[in-house]
């Protein structure tokens, strides 16, 4: 299981530092934002997750429009869950690409050693009201 690391550096797996050849595991903390409607993002999010392979194991909305989503993939497919979540329609922060791109980068330089390896993604999505974003999209166009 993978662990939560602040920042989302890689860390030895407890089999790892017993002298396994497991490898680092990864747990990204991600936040992002979205204009999309929070039952239809948690929809489109849990079915693109696991059409790419994944796994969700967690994911609820609040009357806020606050969306958390815990969800695992294979390495080899971070890629893949990388454009899912942009074509979805989220706005990572700045730190959320930073960390899947360096995840992805690291995947693909060692990708024999560690593309089955699980990496886990901890998500916080705020979504706007539809009224809230409608105004945002009315003083962006004037």
């Amino acid at each position: 299981m993978p662990h939560t690391l602040p920042g989302a550096k890689p860390e030895a797996s407890p089999e790892r530092k017993a002298g396994s050849s497991a490898g680092p595991s990864w747990a990204l903390e991600m936040r992002a934002i979205s204009r999309e409607e929070p039952a239809r993002l948690v929809q489109t999010l849990t079915g693109a997750i696991l059409g790419c392979g994944g796994w969700v194991l967690s994911r609820g909305a609040d009357d806020t429009g606050l969306i958390n989503m815990l969800f695992e993939f294979e390495r080899r497919t971070c890629l893949d869950i990388y454009s899912v979540l942009i074509a979805a329609g989220l706005e990572l922060s700045q730190a959320g690409h930073l960390r899947f791109t360096e995840l992805c980068q690291c995947t693909r330089s060692h990708h024999v050693d560690c593309g089955a390896q699980i990496a886990s993604v901890d998500l916080e999505i705020q979504t706007f009201p539809a009224d809230v974003a409608a105004g945002m999209q009315v003083s962006g166009t004037v």
